[in-house]
């Protein structure tokens, strides 16, 4: 039996650039992000699955890809971003400007700590890693592009690696960053460069 390879990417840089983006503010890509996307896959098509959150910054790029190479895609609603509530559409010093020990005390305990309107962290990891497994058993044996945002590929990875959920921060998920499962053995790859067979 063939092994399941998941291509998680992260979206490029929306247009207003960095900000909390929860699944409340759905911002397309950029010319920037559009060009970081591209860049990443380089040409590269051996996908034989797209799937993606439905964020637009997610599911514009996917679906171009998908119609360009005539793969077949899906939109998975639990994969959009976690809820960001108040600190949604501020930048990293806005918050901080704000209230600098909410700020801290969210990235040293980001479970506990959660700001007024902040999606349920475990509840978040569970819908994601939920959907992950289900894509992984629905397209057992392909290879598979996942197109999603930065907390969805932590929570992921987290799972993979049974990390807990406190140290979910501790992933740096660049715009376009790719990182590649073998959902058979639980190998993960980071890919700091364009797809390369």
């Amino acid at each position: 039996m063939n092994n399941t390879i998941v291509d998680l990417i992260r979206h490029g840089e929306p247009v207003g650039g960095s900000l909390y983006r929860g699944h409340t503010i759905d911002d397309p890509l950029s010319d920037k992000g559009w060009q970081q996307m591209q860049q990443a896959i380089a040409g590269y098509t051996q996908w034989q699955q797209i799937v993606s959150s439905p964020m637009v910054r997610c599911a514009a790029f996917a679906e171009q890809l998908a119609d360009k190479n005539n793969i077949p895609f899906q939109i998975e609603d639990n994969l959009k971003e976690v809820g960001f509530g108040l600190w949604e559409g501020l930048t990293r010093e806005q918050v901080k400007q704000k209230n600098i020990e909410e700020y801290n005390n969210f990235y040293r305990d980001p479970v506990n700590c959660r700001a007024e309107g902040f999606e349920d962290l475990n509840h978040f990891i569970k819908r994601v890693t939920d959907t992950y497994e289900t894509v992984t058993k629905q397209f057992s044996g392909q290879h598979i592009l996942l197109v999603a945002h930065a907390g969805v590929i932590r929570a992921i990875l987290a799972h993979i690696v049974a990390a807990p959920a406190a140290g979910l921060y501790n992933f740096k998920i660049q715009n376009a960053g790719i990182s590649r499962i073998n959902a058979s053995s639980k190998e993960i790859e980071f890919m700091n460069r364009p797809f390369i067979e």
